[in-house]
C-alpha cells in the first residue's frame, strides 16, 4: 500500500511505494499509437514525452502549469494493478490558469502544434495547419466555462479506446464519480528527475511520489479499490448521476459498500440521469457513446452490463411518467437485443421481451388483420410507438 509519509498528513493524499512508482514509469514511458484518420499517420507517444513537450510550450506561451497529474484509471492501476477497472483511457491533467477565451484558445493551439514534434521522419511539417491536425488526430474537444467550472479537454485518438486525454483545469467543482476513480498522482517530481538525473530509479533510489483521492479520504478510498467496493457522495453533483459508471462497476463484480444506503442512491443516480438527458434520443446517444468507448474489446460484457443497468433503471427510477420510463426501458432491451445479434447469440426466451414497432397502417381505423364478414369495428385506441410482442 502507499504509505503516509512527507508533505503527507491530509487525509486526502499518501506516498506512494516503489512498486507503485515502478508501475508509474511504465504507463508514462510506455508508446501508445495516436492514429491519424485518412491518410495521416500513426504518431507514436509516450505520455511523459506529451506532457513534457506541452508543458515547455504552454510555459513559451506565457501560461504557468502549477502541477501535472495522472488521473482516472490509469492512476488507479499504478495504485492497485489489477483491481478490475483495467487501464483504458490515459487522462493527465495540468493544473493552469484560463481566466479568458483567449487562454482556452492557447492551450488548444499549443498542444495542436505540440503534435507536430510526433510526426514520422520525412513527413514535412510547413503546411500543416491547426485545423488540419485537429482533423486529423482530435478524437473529442470540450471547454466548459462557467462561474464554478473552468477547463477544457482535448483527447488524442486511439482506435483501440486508450485515448490519451489532456485536460487543462482551472477549476472545477466535482472530479470523480466513485472512490474508486478518485484518484490523482502528481507527477511533478518524477517529471523533474526525468529532466535533471541520469542515474536509473531503483528501490532505494527514486523521487518521492505523491498520490491524492479527490474522495476526500485515500486510506478509504484505497480500501475500496483493493476490496471492489462502491462509495461515492452526492451523486445527485454528478452530471448523468454516475449512473453509467455504477452500472459498469456492478458488471465488474464490484458491490456497494453499503446496502442499505446505495439504494437511496440509485434514485439520486437515476433522477440526476433523466434531469441531464430527458430525451430519449439523448439517451441513445448517450448508452451507445459509453458502450463504444468503455467495452470496446468487452464485446461479451455489454449484454450483462445493459441487463443491469436495465434492472437499477427499472427498481430505482422515480421521477419519470409510465410512459417515459417504459420508452427508457425499451431502449435497453432493444439495445442489448442488438448486442446479441451483432454476436450471433440465441438467449433464452425466457428471460428476453423483444419488441416490434407496428407498420403505419396498423394505426389505420379501417385497417383489419383479418377477413370479416361483417363491417370492421373501428379502433378508438391508439397505439404507442413500440409493442411487447408478448
Amino acid at each position: 500500500m502507499a504509505g503516509k509519509g512527507g508533505n503527507t498528513d491530509c487525509m486526502s493524499c499518501s506516498v506512494l511505494n516503489w512498486e507503485q512508482v515502478s508501475r508509474l514509469h511504465e504507463v508514462l514511458t510506455e508508446v501508445v499509437p495516436i492514429h491519424g484518420r485518412g491518410n495521416f499517420p500513426t504518431l507514436k507517444i509516450t505520455l511523459k514525452d506529451i506532457v513534457q513537450t506541452v508543458r515547455s510550450r504552454l510555459s513559451e506561451a506565457g501560461i504557468v502549469v502549477h502541477d501535472v497529474r495522472l488521473n482516472g484509471s490509469a492512476a488507479g492501476h499504478v495504485l492497485v494493478k489489477d483491481n478490475g477497472l483495467g487501464c483504458k483511457d490515459l487522462d493527465l491533467i495540468f493544473q493552469v490558469s484560463l481566466p479568458s477565451e483567449a487562454e482556452f484558445q492557447l492551450v488548444r493551439d499549443v498542444v495542436l502544434r505540440s503534435l507536430l514534434n510526433f510526426l514520422p521522419e520525412g513527413v514535412s511539417k510547413l503546411k500543416i495547419s491547426s485545423v488540419t491536425l485537429k482533423e486529423a488526430y482530435i478524437q473529442k474537444l470540450v471547454k466548459v466555462y462557467t462561474e464554478s467550472d473552468r477547463w477544457s479537454l482535448i483527447s488524442l485518438s486511439n482506435k483501440h479506446g486508450r485515448n490519451v486525454e489532456l485536460k487543462f483545469v482551472d477549476c472545477i467543482r466535482r472530479q470523480f464519480e466513485f472512490s474508486v476513480d478518485s484518484f490523482q498522482i502528481i507527477l511533478d517530481s518524477l517529471l523533474f528527475y526525468y529532466d535533471y538525473s541520469e542515474t536509473p530509479m531503483s528501490e532505494h533510489f527514486h523521487p518521492t511520489v505523491i498520490g491524492e483521492s479527490m474522495y476526500g479520504d485515500f486510506e478509504a478510498a484505497f480500501d475500496h479499490l483493493q476490496n471492489k467496493l462502491i462509495a461515492t457522495k452526492n451523486p445527485e453533483e454528478i452530471r448523468g448521476g454516475g449512473l453509467l459508471k455504477y452500472s459498469n462497476l456492478l458488471v465488474r463484480d464490484f458491490r456497494p459498500m453499503d446496502k442499505r444506503e446505495i439504494k437511496t442512491l440509485e434514485r439520486y443516480m437515476c433522477s440526476r440521469f433523466f434531469i441531464d438527458f430527458p430525451d430519449i434520443l439523448d439517451q441513445q446517444r448517450k448508452l451507445e457513446t459509453y458502450l463504444q468507448n468503455h467495452f470496446s474489446k468487452e464485446e461479451r460484457s455489454k449484454y450483462d452490463y445493459l441487463m443491469i443497468l436495465r434492472r437499477v433503471v427499472n427498481e430505482s427510477t422515480v421521477c419519470l411518467m409510465g410512459h417515459e420510463r417504459r420508452q427508457t426501458l425499451n431502449l435497453i432491451s432493444l439495445l442489448a437485443l442488438k448486442v446479441l445479434a451483432e454476436q450471433n447469440i440465441i438467449p433464452n426466451a425466457t428471460n428476453v421481451t423483444c419488441y416490434y414497432q407496428p407498420a403505419p397502417y396498423v394505426s389505420d381505423v379501417n385497417f383489419s388483420n383479418y377477413y370479416l364478414a361483417n363491417a370492421p369495428v373501428p379502433y378508438s385506441q391508439s397505439y404507442p410507438t413500440w409493442l411487447p410482442c408478448n
